[in-house]
């Protein structure tokens, strides 16, 4: 009776050991070995080549926290989405508004009358790299709305377009157009002389 049970105490051990085995170096050995994701993808397709006529002469870069939240009547059925958002604005001089007359050459000088600096909402973007999502929650009796984190990201976009706005970037970048332009012209032999519409 004892050496029947000394033998089941043994036979339950080395089974236990066996398994503390298994899930030690067979398993993570088998999570390796597993299939990468699989991606389908269309050969892309040519739609429209654009001619741009922008210079682009200053990036901000900026950072903001965005809370984006569509409450319900009821206690917990609000849905959140909260993210640190990095984007990046670019702003410069659209030179195909350049009209008659804004460049004038006499002698060795340039005269150039730029038109008003831009920063337009579709030159605002956000750096998914550095972009994340710190928290996202369901209200209860609420449906996953997939929607949620991409109307966040509509709203960073304006809010970080009127953020640059807000800290100078048409005027550094009308300075910076002129600051380039007389760059590129001076080592000619010309004396430039840039201002802004």
């Amino acid at each position: 009776m004892l050496k029947t049970r000394l033998v089941n105490a043994v036979f339950i051990l080395a089974i236990i050991f066996g398994l503390g085995l298994m899930f030690l170096f067979i398993f993570p050995f088998l999570s390796r070995l597993r299939p990468a994701p699989r991606i389908a993808s269309t050969p892309s397709v040519l739609q429209r080549v654009q001619g741009l006529s922008e210079l682009i002469t200053v990036k901000y870069v900026l950072e903001k926290v965005v809370i984006f939240e569509d409450p319900r009547w009821y206690p917990g059925g609000d849905s959140r989405v909260l993210m640190v958002v990095h984007g990046n604005v670019l702003a410069g001089v659209n030179l195909k508004e350049l009209r008659e007359g804004d460049i004038r050459v006499e002698g060795d000088r340039v005269f150039i009358n730029l038109p008003p600096a831009r920063a337009p909402i579709d030159l605002t973007y956000i750096d998914d790299k550095h972009t994340q999502v710190v928290e996202r929650s369901t209200g209860i009796l609420r449906s996953f709305d997939k929607d949620m984190e991409q109307n966040a990201r509509k709203q960073a976009i304006l809010d970080l377009n009127l953020a640059a706005r807000e800290s100078g970037i048409l005027n550094d970048a009308a300075f910076r157009a002129r600051q380039e332009l007389t760059n590129l012209l001076s080592p000619l032999g010309f004396k430039v002389e840039i201002n802004s519409r």
